[in-house]
């Protein structure tokens, strides 16, 4: 179990699928993003078990008055947010603005990991493996000559795999107008190009936070969970796309098969690879979290590229804590760590952040 603390008053701010209403033009997995019961239920289980005093708020309008009348010592957010380019960032801004401790990532971060063009901007820039690309505000939009085909076409500010289909890998210049002219129509949004990766699928999750002058020791569940750095990174989980009903792509779709069923994509953890690509995935996680300025926990999706090499395709700095199908949770899983454990953990951190013993 985690370390022992008082007994605080949590609030768990999410939105849930059934509190959100799409838009009547909305694509099939609009709703993707969003929590479902199961998973609200048992973030406030764990919290619970633990002895704290939990509530629930929904992340929509009402949420500034039901905050004050709540008072929370913490809140332990997961909320996706309703709308915007940078819909994540809602909560926590609010809440910075009423001054209440939150878990995971602060204001900016989520702004630049939900937008995957500014993400890979910041890692290009701090010489982090990542896909040439480009950002398409048009159908028509002139292809940048470093770019080759194939290449693969996804919404800008969008996760869950929303928007990744069987058309998303084009292969000449009148698919790829079509699919970035169905990315803008539909997800209202900017299309992200970049050159198609046909190696492996690996995602890792991580704890923690980079260990500074002045700033609490968080010591974890056990002696030594935590590295020097100050991060406890979980086995590298490969998704084999090669098995179940959607081949060749992790989407939405996919992602919404139960992990036992035969339709759903293979989870492999640990990943049956040397342990030299394991130790240079969890060191560029750690990088490509640090390069966003990522707090508490997230989770860090790869792909190998055609030379055998990772490369970084995108971060979440809001990662799913379902209790059985969650990449992060079904990682932790694997190393014996209990969902309760999981889930205190990063209230800890967020806790030990804070200076709220």
């Amino acid at each position: 179990m985690s370390e022992s603390r008082r007994s605080l008053q949590v609030a768990v701010v999410a939105n849930r699928k059934h509190s959100v209403r799409a838009p009547d033009d909305a694509p099939a997995d609009a709703l993707a993003e969003y929590d479902a019961e199961e998973t609200v239920e048992g973030i406030q289980r764990a919290l619970s078990e633990a002895g704290h005093v939990v509530t629930y708020l929904e992340a929509d309008a009402s949420l500034p008055d039901s905050v004050r009348a709540a008072r929370p010592d913490i809140c332990f957010n997961i909320a996706e947010g309703l709308r915007g380019d940078a819909r994540e960032s809602h909560v926590p801004a609010l809440l910075e603005m009423l001054g209440v401790p939150y878990t995971a990532s602060k204001v900016l971060t989520h702004a630049i990991s939900l937008d995957k063009a500014m993400t890979k901007r910041i890692w290009r820039d701090y010489g982090l493996p990542t896909a040439p690309f480009q950002c398409c505000d048009t159908a028509d939009a002139p292809l940048d000559p470093a770019l080759a085909y194939p290449l693969f076409v996804k919404p800008a500010r969008e996760g869950s795999g929303m928007g990744i289909n069987a058309d998303s890998i084009v292969h000449d210049e009148g698919a790829l107008h079509r699919q970035v002219g169905w990315v803008i129509t539909t997800y209202h949004q900017p299309a992200l190009v970049e050159r198609y990766l046909p190696g492996r699928e690996f995602t890792v999750g991580l704890v923690g936070n980079r260990r500074l002058p002045g700033r609490e020791v968080h010591t974890g569940p056990v002696p030594g969970w935590y590295d020097d750095r100050g991060y406890h990174v979980f086995p590298v989980l490969e998704i084999d796309t090669g098995r179940g009903q959607v081949r060749g792509i992790y989407n939405a779709e996919a992602k919404g098969y139960a992990i036992t069923s035969d339709e759903a994509p293979g989870y492999l953890c640990p990943a049956d690879i040397p342990s030299t690509l394991a130790a240079r995935l969890h060191d560029l996680a750690v990088a490509a979290f640090e390069a966003i300025g990522g707090l508490d926990v997230s989770r860090v999706d790869f792909r190998l590229g055609d030379d055998g090499e990772p490369y970084l395709v995108e971060i979440n700095t809001l990662p799913g804590v379902n209790p059985i199908v969650s990449d992060l949770v079904i990682a932790a899983r694997a190393e014996g760590v209990a969902y309760e454990t999981l889930i205190n953990e990063i209230l800890n951190l967020a806790l030990a952040r804070y200076g709220i013993g």
